[in-house]
């Protein structure tokens, strides 16, 4: 299967042109997972910059299951909420051997349809196969499909019906957190107290960004 992000007829900038308004749709798990196999964390900030690149975005939608006991998931999807995202949130079932899940898959499906005719271009964050009908479905009603995913999680049914096919792997550079150095807090020479001390404060209350939950 060919790469169409290192394949295509068209140049990257007649790519960019035609894809009119956006609207994006990010399968939290399926992401999550697939930062873990990259070995990276996602910037959010990043990731949604990267995907929109220029386009006029209509909104983006981030699907994830949650445990509503989990306070630092909690936080987390509060800071999406105001930093550009639509949380779309199902609380997670446990299954007969423990593990935790929640399907948003028609939740997924359902939104792509319900907003055809608002936006010309759909950036699909997912490798799950079960959205190939849906994909398939609004490509029929006039809409560009971008595929944005892991290469080893994604089924050759949801890349056969995108326009475009982007492995996250090609892009993992400009959309990871980069780790923050170390400062160790030493005085600065020529300076009284009372400036080392707010320079101490500035540094030590640094804003950090939330850990991502899948």
């Amino acid at each position: 299967m060919l790469n169409f992000e290192n394949n295509s007829v068209f140049t990257p900038e007649q790519v960019l042109e035609n894809r009119g308004r956006i609207a994006i749709f990010i399968d939290g798990s399926n992401l999550f997972y697939a930062a873990l196999q990259l070995g990276i964390e996602i910037d959010y900030t990043k990731l949604l910059c990267r995907l929109t690149a220029g386009s006029r975005l209509l909104r983006s939608f981030f699907y994830t299951g949650v445990d509503p006991t989990n306070e630092k998931q909690q936080g987390f999807l509060l800071w999406m909420r105001r930093n550009g995202y639509r949380v779309i949130a199902k609380d997670l079932v446990q299954l007969p051997d423990g593990s935790k899940k929640a399907n948003l898959d028609v939740e997924i499906a359902v939104d792509m349809m319900a907003l055809v005719g608002s936006y010309d271009t759909a950036i699909l964050v997912s490798g799950d196969g079960d959205l190939a009908y849906a994909v398939d479905a609004v490509s029929y009603r006039g809409v560009r499909v971008e595929v944005v995913s892991l290469r080893t999680m994604t089924s050759d049914s949801l890349i056969n019906v995108a326009d475009r096919y982007i492995d996250l792997d090609s892009i993992k550079e400009d959309i990871q957190k980069v780790p923050r150095t170390s400062y160790t807090y030493r005085p600065l020479p020529g300076l009284d107290l009372s400036e080392q001390t707010t320079i101490s404060l500035i540094n030590s209350n640094e804003e950090t960004k939330p850990t991502s939950f899948g």
